[in-house]
C-alpha cells in the first residue's frame, strides 16, 4: 500500500456535507475554530454561512493544479482545516471495500491480490488516526 497521493478522490467523494458530525466536534469547533464552526448549520455541515444551503463541496479543500508540462501533472488536493478535521475525515479510509469503490490510489496491485492482508495493513498505517475497535 502506498501513501496518500493526495488525489482527492475521498475528499471530493465526501466533502459535500454528507458526512456525520458530533456535537463535541461542534462544541469544539464553536469555542476554537468559529471560521469552522460558521460552516455548522443544524448540526450539518457543510453549508454556507450567508444562505445556510448545502455547499457542494468542502469549503477547506485547495486544489493546487498540477503542471502540465512535467512528472508533477496530476492535481494535489490539500485541506485547510487537517488538524481539525471532522473525525470522518480523520479515519478514512476504514475498509479495503471502500477503498476499492473510492478508487484510492494508495492500493496497489498486491493489495487487490490480497485484501484481508492489504487491511491489516491499513489498520496499522491508520491506528494512531481513528479508535481501536473490536472485531
Amino acid at each position: 500500500m502506498k501513501e496518500c497521493t493526495q488525489c482527492g478522490k475521498c475528499c471530493t467523494q465526501y466533502g459535500d456535507g454528507g458526512l456525520s458530525v458530533t456535537d463535541n466536534e461542534i462544541d469544539m469547533w464553536e469555542l476554537f475554530q468559529p471560521d469552522i464552526a460558521q460552516y455548522v448549520k443544524n448540526g450539518l455541515i457543510w453549508s454556507s454561512p450567508e444562505t445556510g444551503k448545502r455547499l457542494d463541496h468542502c469549503p477547506f479543500l485547495r486544489v493546487i493544479p498540477g503542471d502540465k508540462n512535467s512528472a508533477h501533472s496530476k492535481d494535489i488536493y490539500t485541506c485547510d482545516i487537517y488538524y481539525d478535521r471532522p473525525d470522518d475525515c480523520r479515519y478514512y479510509p476504514v475498509t479495503i471495500k471502500q477503498m476499492i469503490n473510492d478508487e484510492c490510489e494508495m492500493l496497489e496491485d498486491n493489495d487487490l491480490a490480497d485484501p484481508v492482508k492489504a487491511q491489516k495493513a491499513l489498520d496499522t498505517l491508520m491506528k494512531d488516526s481513528r479508535p481501536a475497535f473490536d472485531k
